[in-house]
């Protein structure tokens, strides 16, 4: 644990991200140690640092470094060092709505798309973040993100994806679409069309309660329903949406208790400055195990040490 953090920050009750910023900021003194530690390749000072300055700092520092060196901090970076630590220190550089770009463009680049990953980002950010990581993804890969979507999914789940990327809240009659979800079972192959439109449009408040009366009209649970009356990648796409809508931060959590590396650092960067305490609570009531003591007996050295850092303390 890095006394320094809790010495030089500002604790606010309230604050549901770990990393916050840092109170005695001065990017030019740490751009001075940046440098002595690149030319080093001292891992341990790379980590101290950015690893305790919020991402606004974080950019503040690579403006600095750059008017000062006349080099880029991440190709600096790459140079010093190597692996998932280098990884890590190079993706919590990234501003955050370029970081969920990223992320979305990872998920679908190279043989296979990881459809789950897709289905996290695009749950669990709002519509108005989604139109700004929507724009970001044409600036940086100067690509349309709904064609690439497209372009990798097929079916209901492409229809699914596309209007969870477009999600816009509509007001709904509770009744009707609980009896529309109903109705939309009834047949030998189940409709998926109410699912896409009802879930992807509601919020989260009013769905929980299309659910929960949903599981007293079926008497079954919403994700049984699912698990049994859709497949392939709808079901999962499906499935993971049900999961967000009920309980975002348990769902989160599961992601993290199996512990691969591009699960943790992407869900920890991503959530880190917004709500990643609630995710470590949600993390400690599933698994009995607090997220910072599981991470220490995955993880080692000084990747190790830059995760211990994001996650901030015990539970």
């Amino acid at each position: 644990m890095d006394l320094e953090y809790f010495k030089s920050h500002d604790m606010f009750w309230g604050t549901l991200g770990t990393v916050r910023p840092f109170s005695n900021f001065y990017p030019e003194g740490d751009v001075t140690e940046i440098q002595a530690a690149l030319e080093k390749k001292d891992a341990v000072n790379l980590v101290r640092i950015l690893t305790n300055r919020s991402n606004a700092q974080r950019q503040a520092i690579a403006k600095t470094f750059e008017e000062t060196t006349k080099k880029d901090l991440p190709s600096a970076l790459k140079k010093a060092l190597s692996g998932d630590l280098e990884a890590l220190l190079l993706e919590i550089l990234m501003p955050p709505v370029q970081y969920e770009a990223y992320r979305l463009q990872q998920a679908m680049v190279g043989l296979g798309t990881d459809e789950e990953t897709l289905m996290e980002i695009l749950c669990t950010q709002s519509s108005e973040q989604l139109q700004e990581i929507n724009a970001m993804f044409k600036q940086v890969y100067n690509k349309d993100l709904e064609k690439e979507l497209k372009g990798e999914t097929s079916g209901d789940f492409a229809k699914l994806v596309v209007a969870l990327l477009n999600k816009q809240n509509r007001t709904g009659v509770l009744q009707r679409d609980i009896e529309s979800l109903t109705a939309s079972l009834n047949g030998k192959k189940a409709d998926a069309g109410p699912w896409i439109d009802i879930l992807t449009s509601r919020d989260s408040d009013y769905l929980n309660k299309v659910l929960t009366g949903l599981e007293l009209q079926t008497g079954q649970m919403v994700e049984q329903t699912v698990e049994k009356r859709f497949t392939g990648d709808f079901r999962l796409g499906l499935k993971v949406l049900v999961q967000c809508i009920q309980n975002r931060d348990v769902y989160l959590a599961k992601r993290l208790s199996t512990m691969k590396t591009p699960l943790v650092q992407g869900i920890m960067v991503s959530h880190s400055e917004e709500d990643l305490l609630c995710i470590r609570a949600a993390f400690l009531k599933l698994t009995g195990t607090s997220l910072y003591t599981t991470l220490k007996k995955h993880f080692k050295g000084e990747h190790l040490q830059a995760l211990l850092a994001i996650c901030r303390s015990e539970d």
